[in-house]
């Protein structure tokens, strides 16, 4: 892990035994794979990159669900810890229950409809779409005047 921690990326382990433990990325933008076994594998995620984590477990009964919405933090920069990602990375939108991550799904789904990936959607809105849905609230839908107002501000920050 030494070795891969000094590269400057975000590592995800993905783990899949059906039926029992399912992670997987419902969005995003890998940089690399690395296929540890039939069922493991690593990828990887550049700086700033914008990901959804879902992790979900059936193990002895008790069934877990969440969804972590995070971005990718480049080297020196102060990150969260987060299960099977390493170093971690800046949360954005963490919930759990299934009730809950089924809204996110939901919230991404509806992202991808207006035609905007969900991974270049602006970070506030997954912050936004996290404060609502813990509030028991709807969140606002992401419009794309909104999408464009956040490439333009995103084009002038340094």
């Amino acid at each position: 892990m030494s070795e891969r921690a000094s590269d400057g990326l975000t590592h995800v382990e993905l783990i899949w035994l059906e039926k029992r433990i399912e992670h997987w990325i419902r969005f995003g933008r890998d940089v690399a794979e690395q296929i540890l076994d039939r069922r493991r594998r690593i990828l990887s995620f550049a700086p700033n990159s914008v990901f959804a984590y879902v992790r979900w477990a059936n193990d002895f009964g008790t069934v877990v669900s969440r969804i972590d919405v995070l971005r990718a933090v480049a080297p020196g920069e102060s990150y969260s810890t987060v299960p099977f990602v390493r170093p971690g990375g800046e949360i954005l939108l963490r919930l759990s229950g299934w009730p809950k991550v089924e809204r996110v799904l939901q919230a991404i789904d509806a992202v991808e409809a207006a035609g905007v990936d969900a991974a270049e959607a602006c970070p506030d809105h997954w912050r936004h779409v996290h404060n609502r849905l813990a509030a028991g609230e709807e969140p606002r839908p992401y419009l794309r005047e909104r999408h464009a107002a956040w490439l333009k501000r995103r084009r002038t920050e340094p």
